[in-house]
């Protein structure tokens, strides 16, 4: 069985969990014994089984492999959309339904919803993510896989007894709106908490970015900035020595981050978002975006209680994650 991956992310611009995931899949994919290329779409000699594109496909190019003998699977994050609450999902597969009827297909054929009843495979990563897909497309229930994303390694093997949980706090994302690290930082200072962050900007000159720096430089006792850690050893022992982890981003799919962090036996804080519950349930703490008082303190009674939150229960392993995978493209 030859796999090909094709994506919607271009890795050289915007570099972030959906490539970790893409990569991380491909590799697990290949130590369970699969072929597994990047689709190249400008080799028309290329061949394989199985095309696996992460995004949301366009359904032309579905009836184009399908024309070919190829199955096609689907792993789409539903980073908005998972956000919003059931009701609101209802509302919009209402609207999506109601301009079926009179809206030109030219023209809807630019939202691809169509893809998911053509598709031989839907993978999401949570049960929130296949309620998401049930309400707003209504894929055939054979065809709806739940896979959650795993974890490396590293994570998993850290047993030294000489580290301690330290005083500071742990971030690791993006420094970006959606992330909402500013805010996160702006609240450590009004709360008094020192909280470590991890991770690059899309691009340095992003004024969002530029007023983190500001900030973290104007309050170093607080905010605590190095940028991204791109070793993962060194990863896991920043999480298994943080006194917990926090992340309050606005939109989320399934953070690796937290994974990892749950991972590492660390504390976690999360939006209280559909992803974060349906995934940790009563083994991390949430907070409510509401405003910068309180979710300062949300954060300090984190802070002041880590030692007493419960161990996030153990995830998957990426190899773990493969097997699932292998799975559904043998059921296909």
């Amino acid at each position: 069985m030859k796999i090909l991956i094709d994506h919607q992310l271009p890795f050289l611009l915007a570099h972030g969990g959906l490539q970790t995931q893409i990569e991380r899949t491909k590799e697990a994919l290949e130590r369970a014994g699969l072929e597994v290329e990047y689709l190249r779409w400008w080799d028309d000699r290329q061949n394989g089984d199985i095309i696996h594109f992460f995004g949301r496909a366009n359904p032309s190019h579905i009836d184009f492999a399908h024309d070919k003998g190829m199955k096609y699977v689907m792993s789409e994050l539903f980073t908005g959309q998972g956000s919003r609450t059931a009701a609101q999902l209802r509302i919009q597969g209402l609207i999506e339904k109601m301009l079926r009827g009179f809206v030109p297909s030219t023209f809807l054929a630019n939202f691809r919803w169509d893809a998911y009843q053509k598709v031989d495979a839907c993978i999401v990563l949570t049960e929130w993510e296949a309620e998401v897909a049930r309400l707003l497309f209504s894929p055939p229930s054979r065809r709806l896989h739940v896979i959650p994303n795993g974890v490396e390694p590293e994570f998993f093997t850290i047993k030294d007894d000489t580290i301690r949980r330290g005083d500071e706090l742990v971030c690791t994302a993006t420094i970006t709106e959606r992330k909402r690290v500013l805010e996160l930082a702006e609240a450590a200072v009004i709360a008094q908490v020192p909280i470590r962050i991890l991770g690059n900007p899309y691009g340095k000159s992003d004024f969002y970015y530029q007023q983190f720096l500001s900030l973290a430089k104007k309050h170093p006792e607080f905010v605590h900035y190095e940028g991204a850690v791109k070793e993962r050893s060194k990863l896991a022992r920043i999480y298994r020595s943080a006194r917990g982890f926090v992340l309050l981003s606005a939109m989320e799919s399934l953070s690796l981050s937290a994974l990892e962090a749950a991972a590492s036996g660390c504390p976690l804080l999360l939006s209280d978002l559909p992803w974060a519950r349906c995934t940790f349930g009563d083994d991390a703490t949430y907070c409510s975006l509401r405003d910068s008082s309180s979710t300062a303190a949300t954060l300090k009674h984190f802070y002041n209680n880590a030692d007493t939150l419960p161990v996030p229960k153990v995830p998957c392993r990426w190899d773990d994650v493969a097997r699932q995978i292998a799975d559904v493209y043998r059921s296909i």
